[in-house]
């Protein structure tokens, strides 16, 4: 297996922004899981997510293309809040469907289509659906994403990707592109 990072001698700058961009994210995710600034646990998630981030930040350039903004930072926190009512939400549905005397499910396979360009936002937008009980991503061609949904609502692909897809979407791809 190739070592990603032998060859990023060659675009210094771009592994390097790559490295800050994705040990930043991966950073910001151990504190918020900790849920704690004691000086162990900061320094340990520092070093974790240091190589963490070198050992994948040469892979596919994508975190070196994100051009970081407080419009995009102040876009990324409101999605972390939709993404948090929206787990909320699809967790008090799946209760409701669990303890029904009656499961009364319309399980389908439907398509959406995305309004999103970059890969990683297409990705984001994938894992923030699966994230939320009762759908899961089945598969990503283009702008499609092919969804299994526990309990289909509507036929309609416009309509669907908005109740799957809208709460995220707006954000995202500010974040993304």
């Amino acid at each position: 297996m190739p070592d990603s990072c032998e060859n990023h001698a060659a675009n210094e700058p771009d592994f390097v922004r790559s490295f800050l961009n994705l040990w930043v994210v991966l950073f910001l995710i151990w504190l918020c899981i900790a849920s704690s600034l004691a000086a162990d646990t900061v320094v340990v998630g520092a070093i974790a997510c240091l190589v963490m981030a070198y050992l994948f930040a040469g892979r596919g350039g994508l975190w070196g293309r994100i051009p970081w903004s407080s419009r995009r930072l102040g876009h990324f926190l409101a999605y972390s809040g939709v993404f948090l009512v929206e787990m909320v939400r699809a967790n008090l549905a799946m209760l409701r469907i669990v303890y029904a005397p009656q499961i009364a499910i319309r399980p389908g396979i439907v398509r959406i289509e995305t309004r999103l360009q970059s890969p990683l936002g297409r990705l984001a937008l994938g894992n923030s659906i699966a994230l939320t009980p009762g759908s899961l991503v089945l598969d990503i061609e283009g702008n499609a994403l092919f969804l299994h949904w526990l309990d289909v609502k509507t036929e309609d692909p416009d309509a669907a990707a908005k109740m799957l897809a809208g709460p995220f979407e707006r954000h995202l791809e500010v974040v993304f592109g």
